[in-house]
C-alpha cells in the first residue's frame, strides 16, 4: 500500500486546516472514542491521514493507538488499518497499538492488531537503517530553514508493507520516497524546483551510499 510519512512535528509550517482537521479535531474525537467522527473525518479526506497524532503532541497516539487504549470494537480498528492505519507504528514511549491492548487487557483486539516480532538481528538492522536515513535527511536539507520532525520509523516500511512511501520535507518542495528492495533500503529524494536534484541513496547497516544522481 502507498502512503505517506506525517512526520514533521511543528504545526506553524503546515497548513492551518491540515493542523486542525487532520491533527486536532482527528486526536479529539479519537480520545474520547468518537468512532463515526474519526471515521467520517479520514473518510471524507478532512482529515488526511490515519496515522497523524495531535501536532505539538508528546504521545504521537495515532486513531489507532486511541482504539487499542479504549478497546475499541473490532469492527473499528479494522476500518482504521483498511484506512491505511499502520500496526506497528509506536507512540513516543515506544508502545505499537497491540501493546496498548495487551496492557490495557483488551484481549477481543489482540488478533486484528498483531504484528510480527523482531529478531534481535531484524531490531538491530532497522535501528541502523533508521540511524542512516536521519543522518540522509539532515544533510539533504541542511540548507533549508530548520523543521522539527520524526525519524522515518524503517520497520513499519517492512512491517506493514508499505509501497514506496513518500516523506514531503517543508520548503524542499519535494521530499524523500523510501523503498526495500532485496533487503536494502532505497532512498531517492529531489527537489521540484532545482533542475538534476535527484539522488538515489542504498542504505546498509554498514551506512548510506550515493548511487545515482541528476534525474528530476
Amino acid at each position: 500500500m502507498s502512503a505517506e510519512w506525517p512526520g514533521i512535528l511543528d504545526p506553524e509550517v503546515m497548513n492551518e486546516s491540515i493542523v486542525e482537521a487532520s491533527s486536532h479535531r482527528l486526536a479529539d474525537a479519537g480520545k474520547t472514542g468518537r468512532w463515526d467522527v474519526v471515521i467520517d473525518l479520514l473518510e471524507s479526506g478532512q482529515a488526511q491521514d490515519a496515522n497523524q497524532w495531535r501536532f505539538g503532541g508528546t504521545s504521537w497516539f495515532t486513531p489507532l493507538h486511541q482504539a487499542a487504549w479504549l478497546g475499541a470494537p473490532v469492527e473499528v480498528a479494522e476500518r482504521l488499518i483498511r484506512l491505511g492505519a499502520w500496526r506497528s507504528l509506536r507512540t513516543a514511549d515506544g508502545a505499537r497499538a497491540v501493546d496498548l491492548a495487551r496492557t490495557r487487557g483488551h484481549r477481543h483486539l489482540r488478533e486484528i492488531l498483531a504484528v510480527p516480532e523482531l529478531t534481535e538481528r531484524e531490531q538491530q538492522k532497522f535501528a541502523a537503517w533508521d540511524q542512516h536515513l536521519a543522518a540522509l535527511i539532515a544533510e539533504r536539507t541542511r540548507s533549508l530553514d530548520p523543521v522539527r520532525s520524526r525519524p522515518v520509523p524503517t520497520e513499519v516500511i517492512a512491517l506493514d508493507r508499505l509501497e514506496s512511501p513518500w516523506f514531503p520535507y517543508p520548503g524542499m518542495y519535494g521530499g524523500f520516497r523510501m523503498s526495500i528492495r532485496e533487503d536494502r533500503l532505497v532512498v531517492e529524494s529531489w527537489s521540484r524546483v532545482v533542475g538534476g536534484s535527484g539522488q538515489r541513496h542504498v542504505i546498509t547497516v554498514r551506512g548510506c551510499e550515493l548511487v545515482e544522481e541528476g534525474f528530476v
